[in-house]
Parts: structure tokens; C-alpha cells; sequence
């Protein structure tokens, strides 16, 4: 299968924001094991970088937590016309317009997000992490 993993499922596991970090650590889990092809955006790298640096208050370690982050998942390029797309899309909210779009591109098999609702108009289903990592283990039964 082919994830795209939003924004904040991996500042979840990144920061360990809990209740959320055992969930989102499971799917780095899988990421590294790669039972699946995980992707986050090139534009979703801009913003984990920024929270990431801001949480570890230094530049060193968000640069190492990102070369780490970019062994495990892929990055996807968000194209021009990812942008112009969503300008026209159903999801609501632009920059969640925007990965839905290249996630559709791209030909992706779900979105994982903790925000399901912004993406209930997306051509590709948004899954909460909970709900994929149940949809894995039914895949492996």
C-alpha cells in the first residue's frame, strides 16, 4: 500500500505528543520496517522542520530529526498543478486541498491524519492512525 502520512501524525511521534505517540510511532515503525511505502509532502517537510526545531529549540537537531525522518518515508513533490488543483477542490481547507490533491496524483492508497474531517471530501480516503494501523493488522490476518 501507498501512505501518505500527514503533518501531524509525525509531529505526534516526532514530539512524542501524547495520547497520540504510541499510535504514531507504530506507523514509523512500519515506515522502517517498510511493511508499507510511506510519503509525507515536500510542503509537509517545510512545516514538520519548523515544529520540530521550535520543540528541540535547535536548528542541529531538527536538521538531524529530518535526515532521520527522510530514511524512513518518502517525499513527494507537490507540483504546480497539486496547487492549482486544489484551488478548485471540494476539501475545504487549501493546504489540506493540497496534499489531497498530490495524494491523488500520486496515486495514494490513504491519507493517515488525525483530522479526518478536513479531508471527508478528498478523492483518496482519510483514515485516522488508529483506524490504518487496524486496517494493517486485518491485512495481515
Amino acid at each position: 500500500m501507498k501512505i501518505l502520512v500527514d503533518t501531524n501524525v509525525i509531529i505526534d511521534a516526532l514530539t512524542g505528543r501524547e495520547p497520540f505517540r504510541e499510535t504514531a510511532e507504530q506507523i514509523f515503525m512500519l515506515a522502517a520496517n517498510q511493511t508499507e511505502d510511506m510519503h509525507i509532502t515536500a510542503s509537509s517537510a517545510t512545516d514538520i522542520y519548523y515544529l520540530i526545531r521550535k520543540h528541540l529549540h535547535s536548528t542541529d537537531k531538527a536538521k538531524h530529526a529530518m535526515e532521520k525522518l527522510y530514511e524512513l518515508f518518502y517525499i513527494l513533490d507537490v507540483t504546480a498543478e497539486d496547487c492549482k488543483d486544489a484551488l478548485s477542490s471540494e476539501v475545504k481547507d487549501y493546504e489540506d486541498a493540497v496534499i489531497s490533491c498530490c495524494a491523488l496524483h500520486n496515486k495514494m492508497d490513504y491519507i493517515v491524519t488525525r483530522n479526518v474531517e478536513d479531508f471527508e471530501q478528498s478523492k483518496i480516503k482519510a483514515v485516522l492512525p488508529d483506524d490504518f494501523m487496524k486496517l494493517i493488522m486485518n491485512d495481515e490476518e
